[in-house]
């Protein structure tokens, strides 16, 4: 079974949905105490980090995802809010993904990155199992996760940024799988399928 955490700061229903495609019956949490009753869970979010990290310390999610013991992944905002601390708001973050999330220097391209980009592989992980070079997944973004031994699949737009991260039972992915057409939905299977 996996929960969608509704902190109020994503768009839940289109992620819902990948995983209904998936044959999956995702259920959306508003508690975290029900937390702990689920096999997987998904941290979507959309919007500033001060914002959501609030939401997060203020409803007691924070306690409950730092002690959740199964996979747990972060999209887009909720991959952000799993690093250490970010520059969107100056916040400390939930710290179960090691690096700093900071401001895109895209130069003279436009901010925020948005639209279709390709992916590049940076170690091997079952969260990246069938991924090709010439994929694209689908972004929008103006901050993004420093490469570090983290990084698993790296993005490229001004900068060279964490496309993809995990550390222990927690990962994030910086695009939206859910809107990426057969290359996210691989990419969410390969989520339903990582065995610890």
């Amino acid at each position: 079974m996996i929960a969608i955490i509704n902190t109020g700061c994503a768009n839940i229903n289109s992620v819902r949905f990948a995983f209904e495609r998936l044959g999956e019956t995702p259920e959306v949490i508003t508690s975290p105490e029900q937390l702990k009753n689920f096999e997987r869970a998904i941290l979507p979010g959309v919007g500033h980090a001060s914002v959501a990290m609030k939401r997060l310390v203020e409803g007691g999610w924070q306690q409950a995802i730092n002690e959740y013991q199964r996979p747990l992944m972060g999209i887009c905002l909720g991959m952000q809010l799993l690093c250490d601390s970010t520059e969107e708001g100056n916040v400390q973050c939930l710290g179960k993904i090691p690096g700093q999330v900071k401001a895109l220097d895209v130069g003279n391209l436009t901010s925020p990155h948005m639209g279709w980009n390709n992916l590049t592989l940076k170690g091997e992980h079952a969260l990246t199992k069938g991924l090709d070079v010439n994929d694209q997944v689908y972004f929008v973004h103006s901050f993004a996760h420093t490469v570090n031994d983290a990084t698993l699949v790296s993005g490229e737009y001004g900068q060279t940024f964490s496309a993809i991260v995990a550390n222990d039972n927690y990962a994030g992915m910086q695009f939206h799988p859910e809107r990426s057409a057969k290359v996210g939905t691989r990419l969410l299977q390969n989520f339903l399928d990582w065995q610890l």
